[in-house]
């Protein structure tokens, strides 16, 4: 009796030091987060750095990521912010870290919450993007202060010592998705190819390619994901919640199939779609509709 009891004393203990469970959710009012916390800077690796700032998605607020690399000849930014005022800010932080410059800017997502802000980095930046995406950027209705390279499916770059793969794994949450790969520390930016608890958006996705690419990446060699929305969690949870998204994707697809299987037009889908789990996901009731419309397409073969 004795032993059971001094057993029991050691399991309360360590329960009692067990580190708080953190919410899985992209929501950081169910985190106990506050404006106050932002922006917020995690290393992870030796001068590889996640940088998390607050966007307004109607009443709801979620993060923006991006991803600096600093070396000595210089520092590679994954996507910027979705304003000149956050994106100079996010620069002030990167010179909190170091003095080195800003030489080389990498485009994962072309839309306007990850290069709105590009004008504020130096005009000297090379940029890389896809080629939509430079195309999309260097348009009419574009900014493009930066040369832009386009990268149509792999460019490798040594900087300071450190290589730096930009990767193409395939359309995704837009059509000229790119990743960041650093295959020293196996780290892998995914841009917005990896939502972390947020709603599947689709508004300019390829549902079905989308979840092809994240298989992709879950096939190489990382140990540590970064998603382009949702929290910088840690790497284990990172490839967990990588898995969801990608069930995530499967689900939306499912029931819009379904829907469409049974004739049900478009926007009456829109109104009697269900997802289950992830009805509570933040942007769900921004981005649902689209998310249907979008797969409709797809399945009717009149996604371009």
């Amino acid at each position: 009796m004795r032993g059971m009891n001094r057993l029991l004393l050691i399991m309360a203990v360590l329960v009692t030091c067990a580190p708080p469970q953190v919410p899985r959710t992209g929501d950081p009012l169910k985190r106990g987060l506050t404006d106050a916390d932002f922006p917020r800077v995690q290393k992870l690796a030796d001068n590889v750095y996640s940088y998390e700032q607050l966007r307004l998605a109607g009443s709801e607020k979620f993060t923006t990521v991006s991803l600096f690399v600093v070396t000595t000849e210089g520092v590679l930014v994954a996507d910027g912010q979705g304003s000149m005022e956050d994106t100079l800010r996010m620069m002030r932080e990167i010179a909190s870290v170091t003095h080195q410059p800003i030489t080389h800017i990498v485009v994962g997502s072309d839309h306007g919450d990850h290069t709105a802000g590009n004008a504020a980095f130096p005009s000297t930046a090379q940029a890389f993007a896809h080629p939509r995406s430079k195309a999309i950027l260097e348009g009419p209705s574009g900014v493009a202060p930066q040369a832009i390279t386009a990268v149509a499916d792999k460019m490798t770059l040594t900087l300071g010592g450190v290589e730096i793969q930009i990767l193409f794994l395939g359309r995704a949450h837009t059509g000229g998705d790119l990743s960041v790969y650093l295959p020293k520390d196996k780290i892998l930016f995914m841009s917005e190819a990896y939502l972390n608890r947020i709603f599947p958006a689709m508004r300019s996705a390829y549902p079905s390619e989308w979840v092809a690419t994240i298989e992709k990446a879950q096939a190489l060699d990382v140990i540590t994901y970064v998603p382009g929305h949702g929290f910088v969690e840690s790497p284990a949870i990172l490839r967990e919640e990588l898995e969801t998204a990608r069930k995530a994707l499967l689900q939306v697809i499912a029931e819009a199939k379904r829907l469409h299987t049974a004739g049900v037009p478009v926007e009456e889908a829109v109104k009697q779609a269900r997802f289950g789990t992830l009805e509570t996901w933040t942007i769900r009731s921004s981005q649902a509709a689209t998310a249907i419309r979008r797969v409709y397409l797809e399945l009717d073969g009149t996604l371009r």
